[in-house]
């Protein structure tokens, strides 16, 4: 799925291939019972929702609830440990918290321990917060409960109230098993993983840990179409207001979108020529998925399911590539050549 917008403008939509090819084991479905992709399919974000996370974050920082450059621990009195004391929230959005990639909150029988667990993940060993980036879903999931923390709100709920109901988003939650109807089920949920313990993953969240955490999670979770997500890149884009509705403060979105991690070094050992390049919540400059597109202001953030989106300012582009590439079986592809073709085409 691409969808690739100009100034504002829808320049190229196009939906390919099939929402749902698979069945549980994974066997291959004849050809009657597939489901062919639509321009608006809806597919499991992944850790694009950490976007939507640090915009909620943000927002409450708007309101004066948060302050970036406070430690975490003021708000979580639980998220203790060796060395966390100095984390401060925008460490958790720009990735140099210290915390490891993952969460262990199996073997836990409920949702409170679950959380603390989280909240209690060690730093990495010898990590010193603030002088690395290292990527870390954990960090995200600390921002959520944040903002559930001082909203008083459940995260789903706070995505609802204060973000995707403004910009009239209808198509993005967590969990859409419980939110879409029957036809939509069936025709506009884009499947994941077919050879999992969980059976055939379809309108229910890919990521384990997020699973785990009953579907919302700060790193995973949101689902959305293609025209939905690329409202979040134009929102941005547009310094924090869509459709005569403020949604940020300007300076905030200018801070959300300048390199937070300047003169770090970047610790990736899946991609060890990546540099330390974050904003808050966003990606700055990585051509290993934004190709010729990559600026030192173009912004974005990919997905383990397949998922990514980049916004070019100096250009005014925003584009939007949803794949189904954890369908049958995530390990079968790597999306990552596909990111840099297709924004190499709409470069």
């Amino acid at each position: 799925m691409v969808l690739a917008v100009t100034d504002g403008e829808p320049t190229d939509h196009l939906a390919v291939g099939e929402a749902l090819r698979y069945g549980a084991g994974p066997v291959l479905l004849p050809a009657a019972k597939r489901v062919a992709m639509r321009p608006d399919s809806i597919f499991d974000l992944a850790s694009l929702t950490k976007v939507y996370t640090a915009i909620l974050t943000l927002q409450q920082v708007d309101s004066g609830r948060i302050d970036l450059d406070a430690p975490v621990v003021r708000y979580l009195p639980e998220f203790t440990g060796t060395g966390k004391s100095t984390v401060t929230v925008a460490m958790l959005l720009a990735h140099t918290s210290g915390l490891p990639v993952g969460a262990k909150v199996t073997g836990y029988a409920t949702m409170a321990q679950r959380w603390r667990a989280v909240l209690a993940t060690p730093l990495v060993s010898g990590a010193i917060p603030g002088t690395k980036f290292r990527y870390s879903s954990v960090g995200l999931m600390v921002a959520g409960k944040i903002v559930e923390k001082v909203t008083g709100l459940s995260l789903d709920r706070a995505l609802k109230t204060n973000l995707t109901t403004p910009l009239g988003l209808r198509h993005t939650g967590f969990n859409p098993n419980t939110w879409l109807g029957t036809a939509d089920r069936a025709n506009r949920l884009v499947a994941t993983d077919a050879r999992s313990s969980r059976g055939l993953l379809r309108g229910v969240v890919h990521d384990d840990v997020a699973n785990h955490l009953g579907g919302i999670a700060g790193h995973a979770g949101i689902f959305a179409p293609a025209e939905e997500v690329a409202v979040i890149g134009q929102l941005l884009l547009d310094g924090g207001s869509y459709g005569g509705k403020r949604i940020l403060a300007e300076s905030t979105v200018a801070r959300m979108l300048r390199n937070a991690n300047t003169g770090l070094p970047a610790v990736d050992p899946d991609r060890p020529g990546r540099t330390s390049d974050h904003g808050l919540g966003v990606v700055l400059n990585q051509p290993w998925f934004m190709g010729r597109l990559a600026r030192p202001t173009t912004f974005g953030h990919t997905g383990f399911t397949g998922t990514s989106f980049l916004v070019q300012p100096d250009r005014r582009r925003v584009l939007v590539l949803l794949t189904n590439r954890a369908h049958p079986n995530w390990s079968w592809a790597d999306p990552d050549p596909a990111r840099v073709a297709v924004a190499d085409t709409f470069a």
